[in-house]
């Protein structure tokens, strides 16, 4: 009998472990490629940052009073400037644009 109370204990621990595992929400822009985003990045958003910031366009992202502050406001800030400025990229592209700003700037966890 304290065999099967064990094995009961050690079914039900490993079924919620790998419940709280399944829950865990997966990185930010896990659809994107970084290396394409940067390629992106350099291309489109360099020049316009640098004239906005001095020559320095990576403090667009470094600046004390950026509104970005989640996952979800750097995807519709690059939303926002796909819109804005008519560069037609895809859903796919500014998710590999904020896929390069979060691994190179942001670092924001899931």
């Amino acid at each position: 009998m304290p065999r099967t109370i064990s094995m009961t204990l050690a079914t039900l621990l490993l079924a919620a472990l790998g419940a709280a595992v399944a829950q865990t929400p997966p990185p930010p822009f896990t659809a994107g490629n970084a290396k394409s985003g940067k390629t992106l990045v350099d291309r489109d958003c360099v020049g316009c940052h640098a004239q906005r910031f001095a020559g320095d366009p990576d403090q667009m992202y470094r600046r004390s009073d950026r509104r970005v502050k989640s996952p979800a406001q750097l995807l519709a800030q690059v939303q926002g400037c796909n819109s804005n400025l008519g560069k037609g990229y895809f859903p796919e592209e500014e998710e590999h644009i904020a896929a390069y700003l979060n691994l190179e700037f942001y670092k924001f966890k899931p």
